[in-house]
């Protein structure tokens, strides 16, 4: 009974190590202040986005652009439409006097349309984003300051999500970022970050990595930086503005796809990584991505072994209690009620994650993709 008691106490802190321990062991490490120019030097930069089937997105984001060219004529902006079906190409095109347009011919995914647009960007810096994402125009001058350092490889921006308050899909969705955005700030405090969101991050063009085209872009291309040698750092004055799915299907959706997608990044970087990362950011990698994508496998651990102890320790009371407790928490959830649907939202993340996994194993890419719809 002792060593099952052990086992649970043990995955349970698998489980929440990701979450709530690892952000504690990195103020443990030594601080390496980031030396960020007073002034914007003279730096070229390349903004580029893909877009699939973004019709309704498109407006405010041209919008954005064009604000951001009107400040920063030097900039240039480059999109990829991956084939689309609705009017994304023609809105696109018709914003040919601040911004190039790459058609494609068929559907590629999303990889495949960055690294063309990579290809053909004039800028030293190139700058990551999505179709439906806002960029705060005063990110440009805040880039130039930070790669003034030529330690500094990329910069990973804040995302804020701007609907949190639409739905508990939302609502969780707006809390696990908020922490990410915490845990990027303590990696980037003491070296580099575990990688950066595809929703705003920039890098120097030299160091654009070939990206095959079933891998995660944002993850490959960012993790290409402390693999070359230099920092990717977290920038909390480089700040973009983006919508959360609102639908529990649409997010699982995309949770399961993003988590394909990782995995089979993270296959094919972890040779690159053991080789080239030192003890500490092995120690980063690790427990900021591969305990977190096990997730699903440490909680049902520590239900099996928890329930497990109780059976042999004839604790029967106390054991139909937590089983009742856990199966009320998944009831209650499903017919939202508050606090439980917010811990159903959490379950559901962690269960499409690992579906993820498994569907990376199995083989499936999830290469090309589409908006969630509960987006908008």
């Amino acid at each position: 009974m002792i060593i099952l008691a052990m086992l649970a106490l043990g995955a349970l802190l698998l489980f929440i190590y990701p979450y709530l321990l690892y952000p504690l062991t990195l103020r443990l490490f030594p601080a390496r202040p980031v030396r960020r120019a007073s002034a914007a030097p003279p730096l070229s930069f390349t903004l580029v986005f893909a877009a699939y089937n973004e019709e309704r997105s498109l407006p405010a984001k041209l919008a954005n652009l064009r604000e951001i060219k009107a400040r920063y004529p030097e900039i240039e902006l480059i999109a990829y439409c991956d084939l689309s079906s609705d009017r994304t190409r023609d809105l696109l095109e018709e914003a040919g006097d601040i911004l190039t347009t790459i058609a494609a011919d068929r559907r590629t995914g999303k990889a495949v349309g960055m690294a063309r647009m990579a290809a053909v960007a004039k800028g030293e810096i190139c700058i990551f984003t999505d179709a439906n994402v806002i960029l705060d125009p005063e990110a440009i001058p805040a880039l130039a300051r930070y790669f003034a350092d030529p330690e500094i490889g990329g910069v990973a921006g804040t995302l804020c999500y701007t609907n949190d308050d639409e739905s508990p899909t939302a609502q969780v969705g707006g809390l696990y970022w908020r922490l990410e955005e915490k845990i990027k700030q303590l990696e980037s405090r003491c070296g580099s970050l575990m990688g950066a969101d595809g929703s705003i991050f920039a890098t120097r063009r030299a160091l654009y990595p070939p990206v095959p085209p079933h891998l995660l872009d944002d993850m490959t291309v960012s993790m290409a930086v402390p693999l070359a040698g230099k920092r990717l750092i977290h920038a909390d004055d480089v700040i973009a503005y983006e919508k959360n799915a609102t639908s529990s299907t649409d997010e699982f959706r995309r949770k399961r796809r993003i988590a394909c997608r990782a995995f089979n990044t993270h296959r094919y970087l972890w040779p690159k990584i053991v080789k080239a990362f030192g003890p500490g950011d092995i120690y980063k990698y690790v427990a900021h991505k591969l305990l977190r994508w096990f997730g699903l496998v440490w909680l049902a651990a520590f239900l099996l072994f928890a329930s497990l102890a109780l059976a042999l320790a004839e604790a029967w009371v106390a054991l139909a209690l937590f089983l009742s407790a856990v199966l009320a928490g998944v009831v209650l959830g499903e017919r939202r009620l508050p606090p439980f649907v917010t811990g159903l939202e959490i379950l559901k993340s962690i269960v499409a994650t690992f579906y993820g996994i498994i569907d990376s194993l199995r083989g499936l890419t999830y290469q090309t993709w589409t908006p969630a719809k509960s987006r908008d």
